[in-house]
C-alpha cells in the first residue's frame, strides 16, 4: 500500500441518524488519523468523507460497515472523490 492521500466519499443508510452515528465515525476517522466529515442527510442517511492511505481508508470503511453500538447500518456505497484540504475530522 501506497502512503499517497487519496479521498472517498461513502453513503451509509440504515439506522444511522440519532444514535451516535457521526460521533463514531469522528472518533474513529480521528484516531486513524484520517481528516474529513460526517453530515446527516434529509433522507436518514450520512455522508462520510476521509482523506487518508488506502490502507487508512480501507479501515474506516470496515467500521462503517460494522457501525457503532445503537446504529444499524443496511447499506454502504463508496465512490473515489477529490482530495480537499481539511485540518481535521469533524460533525457537520
Amino acid at each position: 500500500m501506497s502512503d499517497v492521500l487519496c479521498a472517498r466519499e461513502w453513503s451509509v443508510s440504515g439506522r444511522v441518524q440519532g444514535v451516535g452515528f457521526r460521533w463514531f465515525v469522528q472518533k474513529h476517522g480521528t484516531g486513524l488519523g484520517l481528516v474529513g466529515w460526517a453530515r446527516n442527510e434529509p433522507d436518514g442517511s450520512v455522508t462520510v468523507y476521509a482523506v487518508g492511505t488506502e490502507a487508512q481508508l480501507d479501515r474506516l470503511a470496515r467500521l462503517l460497515r460494522d457501525g457503532s453500538r445503537s446504529s444499524e447500518v443496511h447499506t454502504v456505497e463508496a465512490r473515489e472523490a477529490a482530495v480537499q484540504q481539511l485540518d481535521s475530522f469533524h460533525t457537520r
